[in-house]
């Protein structure tokens, strides 16, 4: 039997940032290490806890006396908004999206949008004709909002819908939002456990062009692992 047969059909990608289609580690970890310095906190086992939610969500887990974390996370952004150096696609990602029907697919971050713009330029990938921020939602990941509106946005359901992560915090939300789910594994320093299927980056996916602008992409070498989109 061909991917194509095995092929699940979707409506719609939604596609996590950090991570997953661009590697933003360096310039994040930058400022945010000079952070916790700053307030005395451990940068080492502070630095992990950072990624894949929202920044003012982030500091008030820290609970610092004294600090507004509206305030803050309004300064971190910005400082984030400056450090671009060293931010770069995950390797594939600007061909995969550039091959997808431009209605279907959408990021949704945990990063404000001035800093999601900001680093989708720096990454030299095309700017989505969708975007859900951390403006968009009440709760952030690992809360399902943010993908349940995405999908709502595109004109279904999150069922419906391949979500493409590499956090704890993403995965968890793409799961109660009831989406299937792809993990991206380019910047994981060990292995994840998880029971969904994974790439290391775009170029482990075959994509295949169907009739009207549709195109079914496959895991290499992962039988079942297949999508139909369109």
């Amino acid at each position: 039997m061909t991917d194509t047969q095995l092929a699940q059909q979707i409506d719609a990608i939604l596609l996590d940032m950090d991570g997953t289609i661009l590697n933003s580690i360096k310039a994040a970890e930058q400022v945010w290490g000079a952070w916790a310095a700053r307030h005395g906190i451990d940068v080492a086992s502070f630095l992990p806890t950072i990624h894949g939610v929202q920044t003012v969500e982030t500091i008030r887990r820290a609970a610092i006396p004294g600090l507004d974390p509206e305030q803050e996370a309004a300064a971190i952004t910005q400082a984030e908004i400056n450090a671009v150096d060293g931010i770069e696609e995950i390797a594939g990602a600007a061909a995969f999206l550039a091959a997808l029907p431009r209605s279907r697919w959408a990021i949704v971050t945990s990063a404000p949008r001035a800093l999601a713009l900001r680093r989708i330029e720096a990454a030299g990938l095309p700017e989505p004709a969708l975007l859900i921020s951390a403006e968009d939602v009440a709760r952030g990941k690992p809360e399902p909002d943010c993908f349940l509106l995405a999908a709502e946005q595109l004109g279904t359901t999150a069922d419906r819908c391949l979500v493409l992560e590499d956090s704890p915090a993403g995965i968890a939300a793409a799961c109660k939002a009831g989406a299937h789910v792809l993990v991206v594994t380019a910047t994981h320093h060990s292995p994840m456990d998880c029971n969904h299927p994974s790439i290391l980056d775009y170029n482990d996916l075959k994509l295949a062009p169907l009739p009207e602008g549709a195109v079914t992409f496959s895991c290499i070498g992962k039988t079942g692992s297949a999508w139909a989109l369109g």
